[in-house]
């Protein structure tokens, strides 16, 4: 059994990055903690992050749909988050993608049974430090495009290639 230290994250999706920014951090008290670019913005409070991330499609404030975007929980090491990949994936549990470092630890995400995506993520003190070069720095929609495409090419069948003569 996996050893959760607690909740992450929990990554939402918004119309505006900016004018969520101003609603978390102006009004609730979250504290801007750095940002990837113009659409991901990372939000803290206390050892908490709230992702706010550019929707691909637009939501109103009347519509029922969920715009939760994925929610992640912590594990205690690297090492961790291997042991709960291979664990979850020895249970049948659909592996959006493996592990890979991120900017403040390792991570890989899963689907639950409704299609909820779950992060499940290590978290080092020195993480928000890392060189962003060896960062993966996509979005959940690019990560889950990306996994998808290489399910589906590593189901096909290689084609040989002939050379020219």
């Amino acid at each position: 059994m996996m050893k959760l230290t607690g909740i992450n994250q929990i990554t939402l999706r918004v119309n505006d990055v900016r004018l969520a920014e101003e609603f978390y951090a102006g009004l609730l008290g979250f504290r801007i903690d750095h940002r990837a670019g113009a659409n991901i913005s990372y939000l803290r409070l206390n050892s908490d992050l709230l992702v706010l991330v550019k929707a691909e499609t637009p939501g109103s404030a009347d519509a029922r749909d969920i715009r939760v975007d994925h929610f992640g929980f912590r594990l205690a090491s690297d090492a961790e988050v291997d042991e709960a990949a291979a664990y979850l994936g020895d249970r049948g549990v659909h592996l959006v993608t493996r592990p890979a470092h991120r900017r403040e630890g390792r991570a890989f995400f899963v689907m639950d049974p409704d299609g909820n995506l779950i992060e499940f993520y290590s978290m080092r003190a020195e993480g928000l430090q890392a060189p962003p070069e060896s960062l993966d720095n996509r979005t959940t929609s690019q990560i889950t495009s990306d996994s998808r495409k290489e399910d589906a090419d590593a189901e096909e069948p290689k084609k040989t290639r002939r050379s020219r003569k």
